[in-house]
């Protein structure tokens, strides 16, 4: 009952983070960095769907240690030429650099699958290293690694024009003291540095925060229609990953910030936030962009051994279904890709709940998530300016801290709740706020109870199941359900 039927898990193992997403055509490809056992070295992991990112198949896998490596991590995924450039870190006992792979022909990764889980798959051809200690030798930057390519990056002068060159974003240095760098190339394999990342302005980080897993995209502000540059980071804190963002404009290696770091989810366990590639030319309107993170709020420093679902079933961790994100007033709104409610009605566990509410300050709508025993295994409370995700009354959570994250007053109030398997995800106030937090509920989740308190109103609702007839999506929900990425 805990593993999820829509999120992206290992089949068997450790899933550490999602490593990169593609959007090819109509096909999604999520690559993820894993390891096969609990003492097994990383390597990458790839799985597909067609149509939409909920109906997930395997492949096999696309990385694997060679010659000297110990492991690989993380890294990105572009189309170049009618394929897949694939940049990853490779890791051996002298340090990190990124390294290219290469898949021509990207459909042929989808089939014939072999029946070895441990299989390499044949289309994936690696093509060697192109950023190490060299790059930075000057700089005094060594140790490249998680790197963020971004092919088509859009010229620092003319950002409403010109789609030019390809830039990369990477971490550096020592593992206790990192540090992020910008370099550029006019073709994806030779790269040059432009420098140490230097944030200009009130980042809202402290001097000493260790900063790791940079991703970068780029999206118009519906509200004054400027473009922004913004900067997805995960930072380590006393054992604990914390994730946000930044916004700003990225000149050379300068980011000129003009949002300082922000969460990206309030939730419980969402950390190593990855930005998604098309394979088709980028939307020159800059409206939209999307992203995915890992439900793991310890992140490396986890131990997997102690997961329950491990414990059970032999896997551990699970990758956020896909958020469309868009800018508004300087804030990232986040919603989930189109084909949610169809493909929750197919499933055999999965249940959502959608509300259209008013929460006057000092009211309360809460929601509770029942077990098959009719028992709490959670809450969603709204408060109106407020939102509290609590799973402490589950014994599974006992004593956990509660969730809470602020919310802006507004016009009207809303809520989604999505539970699949061991995972909680919650938008709120159109995708102002998102939560997600694993919940192991015992015999999975069966119903929704509400509770309303004060003067808070449900206006409109609806819940879809897996025994729902119909997946049509009422009209006053589309907006916060339905939003195609492109």
């Amino acid at each position: 009952m805990h593993r999820p039927e829509l999120h992206v898990t290992a089949d068997a193992g450790v899933l550490m983070a999602p490593a990169a997403v593609m959007l090819d055509g109509q096909t999604w490809h999520l690559f993820h960095q894993y390891r096969p056992s609990l003492d097994a070295p990383a390597r990458w992991g790839h799985q597909f769907s067609e149509d939409n990112p909920y109906e997930w198949e395997t492949c096999d896998d696309v990385l694997a240690a060679e010659g000297d490596e110990t492991l690989v991590r993380a890294g990105s995924v572009v189309a170049a030429d009618g394929g897949f450039n694939v940049y990853f870190t490779s890791v051996t006992e002298s340090g990190t650099a990124v390294h290219l792979a290469r898949i021509d022909d990207p459909a042929a990764t989808t089939a014939d699958i072999s029946d070895d889980p441990l299989s390499l798959d044949s289309q994936v051809v690696r093509r060697g290293e192109v950023v190490g200690d060299a790059q930075g030798e000057a700089a005094g930057l060594f140790d490249f690694r998680s790197p963020c390519v971004v092919p088509d990056w859009a010229s620092d002068e003319d950002r409403d024009e010109g789609l030019a060159g390809w830039l990369m974003l990477s971490v550096t240095g020592a593992q206790d003291s990192p540090q992020l760098a910008v370099l550029r190339s006019a073709d994806g394999v030779d790269w040059h540095l432009d420098g140490p990342l230097v944030l200009d302005g009130d980042s809202g980080l402290e001097a000493e925060t260790q900063v790791v897993s940079p991703r970068i995209i780029r999206l118009r502000d519906e509200v004054d229609g400027e473009i922004y540059d913004i900067i997805l980071v995960t930072i380590e804190h006393d054992g604990i990953d914390i994730s946000g963002y930044l916004v700003g404009r990225l000149t050379g290696a300068t980011f000129t910030v003009t949002r300082p770091f922000h969460r990206i989810d309030f939730g419980h366990d969402f950390t190593r936030p990855r930005n998604t590639n098309l394979s088709e030319p980028a939307d020159p309107r800059w409206r939209r962009g999307a992203i995915v993170g890992v439900l793991n709020g310890v992140g490396r420093f986890d131990d997997p051994a102690k997961h329950l679902s491990w414990t059970e079933s032999g896997w551990a961790n699970v990758v956020s279904v896909p958020r469309v994100v868009s800018l508004q007033g300087g804030m990232l709104f986040q919603t989930p890709a189109a084909g949610l409610v169809d493909a929750v009605t197919r499933t055999d566990h999965a249940r959502m709940w959608t509300a259209l509410c008013e929460i006057p300050v000092g009211s309360e709508l809460s929601v509770d998530i029942l077990d098959a025993a009719g028992e709490t295994a959670a809450r969603v409370t709204h408060q109106g300016d407020v939102l509290e995700l609590d799973r402490s009354m589950n014994p599974h959570h006992a004593g956990d801290g509660v969730a809470q994250a602020p919310l802006a007053e507004g016009d009207s109030d809303s809520l989604t709740i999505l539970v699949d398997g061991s995972t909680v995800e919650v938008f709120a106030d159109g995708g102002a706020v998102a939560m997600a937090s694993r919940v192991y509920i015992d015999g999975g989740v069966q119903d929704f109870r509400v509770n309303l308190e004060g003067e808070a109103t449900v206006e409109k609702h609806f819940t879809r199941g897996p025994e729902t007839i119909s997946p049509v999506i009422p009209e006053w929900a589309a907006p916060r359900l339905d939003t195609e990425f492109r």
